[in-house]
């Protein structure tokens, strides 16, 4: 009867875990259809403008305002992890882990790498492993506005036009649908422009001038360019913890199953163990 009672507890404990994640897929699932709203929405318009500044960036000179599209000898790189500020949701945090590490130990193995981390998940592994972080801003999902994320945006352009960092990437999952997620490992600074450099690709007009524009456009675009990278993380990770809720609450389900079989059998061994004993018993009164 022990064993029926540790059966029956256990079918009681998967059984309030599955209600767990099932509501949890249920947030996670109404949360996403915002986030995925938000992202869809700013998706063309960042894409076109980050095409206009790279044509703009492929005509201009280094004295009209080339500055963010100068390249120079990589010494010292600033990885912009961007991961969420909760678990359960899959992998989603460790494979950005696993992405910047790669980095740091490949193509930037013989370079000076610090960590601009934006979520607790990244913030708190990487502080904890000593590595270099420069700044965390996990706070941002607490409120994320493209307001807020611009002030974080204005600190890298400084600290690029300042010489303190020579490249800027950004590591994050882009959204893809609810149930795929694609890492990127995407170059933020310099800018890149177009092929054919100091030539102007399409037909502009510049008014007032380029100078006035360089000023405007492209920290504007690479404002949106982080803002983006941040609003497709957001709906990622909605997306990852709403499949891991589901794939969670299918494996209760089956456990679930399998336990209270599991009961019923012990449950009729031991009704069936009974009866023996009496029927044992009946016949040696009998005898």
């Amino acid at each position: 009867m022990a064993n029926l009672k540790e059966i029956r507890s256990r079918i009681t404990s998967v059984g309030s875990t599955m209600q767990i994640t099932s509501a949890m897929k249920m947030v996670s699932a109404a949360k996403l259809k915002r986030a995925q709203d938000a992202i869809t929405q700013m998706r063309p318009y960042a894409n076109k403008l980050t095409e206009l500044l790279e044509n703009l960036s492929a005509s201009l000179d280094a004295d009209d305002g080339g500055t963010y599209s100068k390249e120079r000898a990589i010494k010292n790189v600033l990885l912009v992890t961007i991961t969420s500020n909760r678990g359960l949701c899959g992998g989603f945090n460790s494979y950005i882990i696993k992405s910047a590490k790669a980095l740091m130990n490949d193509e930037f193995e013989n370079v000076n790498v610090e960590i601009l981390s934006i979520g607790k998940k990244s913030s708190e592994h990487f502080t904890k492993n000593d590595f270099n972080v420069a700044s965390t801003h996990d706070a941002l999902f607490n409120d994320l506005t493209f307001e807020n994320v611009s002030n974080v945006a204005d600190d890298i352009m400084q600290q690029f036009v300042d010489g303190n960092y020579d490249k800027v990437v950004l590591v994050y999952n882009q959204f893809k649908n609810a149930a795929t997620q694609i890492i990127m490992n995407e170059n933020y600074l310099p800018i890149k422009t177009t092929a054919n450099q100091g030539e102007q690709i399409g037909d502009y007009i510049f008014e007032p001038g380029k100078k006035e524009i360089v000023e405007e456009l492209i920290p504007k675009s690479l404002k949106t360019q982080l803002f983006k990278a941040i609003l497709d993380s957001h709906a990622a990770e909605h997306g990852a913890r709403m499949t891991a809720m589901h794939k969670a609450t299918d494996n209760a389900s089956e456990l679930k199953k399998d336990l209270t079989l599991t009961y019923n059998k012990a449950r009729q061994a031991a009704i069936t163990g009974e009866i023996l004993e009496i029927v044992g018993g009946a016949e040696a009164l009998n005898g």
